[in-house]
């Protein structure tokens, strides 16, 4: 079971003509629960139109700032992220999830490293929280963020960035890519493979960086790793987070037909009933009222991974789970459609 708490937004900042920063107030009895470490999202979940709407969001503050602070950038036809730039105010109560996700990093005050991040747009979020974890609390560790966008004005924390590249002289580095706007100093373009090439090669060619953080749409992410890789780094050694998927549907989990007889265990608690394999196992589990997890319902985040410890199910697509872990049986519920007669889906042991 998904777990949400109503809290009050105790400040929002617009950041860009097209984003702002929201600020949760967490009252005491709930701070342990809102625990986060860095690279971390909550879902917010409104109900807008009569529609119960989930979105999940990265936490851009740090750990030891003692903030919840999400940013939300209004996409196109984005339902969600228009109404919270454009509708939502301090004081306000909304739904939020507890942190979650796999992109994370955990700084040790003793450990003396290099890392760094390529980042477009939005995806500056959670890559922001690192950021900031790595100079607070690794002082003897350095951080290069290469990051995309259109323009300065649309730059998300272009000033706080700033502010810690002057505060952290020697230890932090930035470099912005600008594609509409040629700016003096900085890259012109997209973060393609001669910008990849510059920063590691050219600008920094004295580090050995030993993590690199990616985190934007899926095509900047797989080029960046692919350049990576022809440059020896491990992919062991790469860790991203996407914000949107351009994956290729898996063609035959999009025309099966038949029905399936499906056990569903979320909290301990077991529910039997027959699904038609048109369906996700996440809508089916909705349909039943199952209070099963879930966030994007788009296969970007990690918030409906289940395991199927019995039968098959088939993913339509995607792009988080690595081979070993799909053959230990888990699954992304809002993409798996079962393959057999029969499946037992356990939410909980994951």
């Amino acid at each position: 079971m998904s777990t949400f708490y109503k809290l009050v937004i105790k400040e929002i900042r617009r950041e860009t003509p097209s984003s702002v920063s929201i600020l949760f107030n967490v009252p005491e009895e709930l701070k342990t629960f809102y625990q986060f470490v860095s690279g971390q999202y909550i879902t917010l979940k409104l109900t807008l139109d009569g529609q119960e709407v989930r979105r999940a969001y990265s936490i851009c503050s740090s750990p030891k700032s003692g903030e919840l602070r999400v940013a939300v950038k209004a996409v196109k036809n984005g339902f969600f992220s228009k109404f919270a730039n454009e509708n939502l105010k301090e004081g306000n109560l909304i739904e939020v999830g507890l942190p979650e996700g796999k992109f994370v990093f955990e700084p040790q005050s003793d450990r003396q490293k290099n890392y760094v991040a390529f980042a477009a747009g939005s995806g500056i979020t959670p890559i922001m929280s690192i950021v900031k974890s790595v100079l607070e609390s690794e002082p003897k560790s350095t951080f290069v963020l290469v990051y995309g966008n259109k323009n300065v004005e649309e730059t998300i924390f272009h000033n706080q960035l700033q502010e810690l590249h002057l505060q952290y002289v020697g230890r932090f580095f930035v470099h912005y890519v600008y594609s509409k706007i040629n700016v003096d100093g900085e890259l012109f373009g997209r973060i393609d493979k001669s910008a990849v090439n510059f920063v590691l090669k050219n600008k920094h060619s004295e580090k050995s960086f030993d993590k690199y953080y990616l985190c934007g749409p899926e095509e900047m992410i797989n080029l960046v790793s692919t350049v990576l890789k022809e440059n020896n780094v491990s992919e062991k050694d790469i860790k991203f987070e996407l914000f949107t998927t351009t994956a290729n549907e898996n063609a035959s989990a999009a025309t099966l037909e038949g029905h399936t007889k499906i056990t569903v265990v979320v909290d301990d608690e077991e529910t039997h009933f027959e699904m038609s394999q048109k369906q996700t196992i996440l809508e089916a589990a909705l349909k039943q009222g199952i209070d099963a997890p879930y966030s994007c319902q788009g296969g970007v985040c990690s918030s409906c991974i289940c395991r199927v410890k019995e039968g098959k199910a088939e993913m339509k697509k995607n792009a988080i789970l690595t081979d070993g872990e799909i053959a230990e049986g888990l699954v992304l519920a809002c993409q798996a459609v079962p393959t057999t007669d029969s499946v037992f889906v356990d939410f909980d042991d994951v």
